[in-house]
């Protein structure tokens, strides 16, 4: 059995709806229960894994339905901790507005080109996705975070996202 502690407002969202509950254990075959802010997983050891994964995402602000993304094979989940490389909350607030964007802007792009998803929750900036999509989406991500401009995030992004396909094509190529 292991036992996670996600926010208290994310664990009274799956107290609230309980098809969120269900539709967890039900796709990880394990058994959840709620103990005060603490989330009990019983099960094997994969599918406790799995479920730590998932609710460890959903903790992190993800979606129900980005947090199951977690049980394919190929989707991995991701996290900046702001926290620790900041001390001051106002330094915190500005580089998640920063990722974030006007109007959520930023955000979005950085989710379009990559196609991971991000969710900027707490002092924690995290990734679902494949790996190249993850590391696309860190590159932009830390480029704001070192203080470069968007344009810089979004060209080192590009540029990354291009490789990426370049290489999947060779190695496609190849295999015929």
């Amino acid at each position: 059995m292991q036992s996670i502690y996600i926010p208290k407002e994310r664990v009274d969202r799956i107290r609230k709806d309980k098809a969120i509950a269900e539709r967890i254990e039900k796709q990880c075959k394990c058994k959840m229960k709620i103990v005060d802010d603490t989330i009990e997983i019983s099960g094997d050891a994969f599918n406790e894994f799995s479920a730590k994964n998932v609710i460890t995402a959903f903790g992190r602000g993800f979606d129900i339905d980005a947090a199951c993304s977690l049980m394919s094979d190929d989707y991995y989940f991701a996290t900046i901790d702001l926290g620790q490389a900041f001390g001051s909350d106002k330094r915190i607030q500005q580089i998640k507005a920063r990722i974030i964007g006007i109007g959520g802007k930023t955000k979005k792009y950085i989710e379009g080109v990559s196609q991971a998803k991000l969710s900027i929750y707490g002092e924690s900036i995290s990734f679902i996705g494949t790996t190249s999509a993850i590391n696309e989406a860190q590159t932009a991500v830390n480029t704001l975070i070192e203080g470069g401009t968007h344009r810089i995030a979004y060209l080192r992004m590009e540029t990354a996202h291009r490789k990426n396909k370049e290489e999947a094509r060779a190695a496609a190529f190849r295999a015929i």
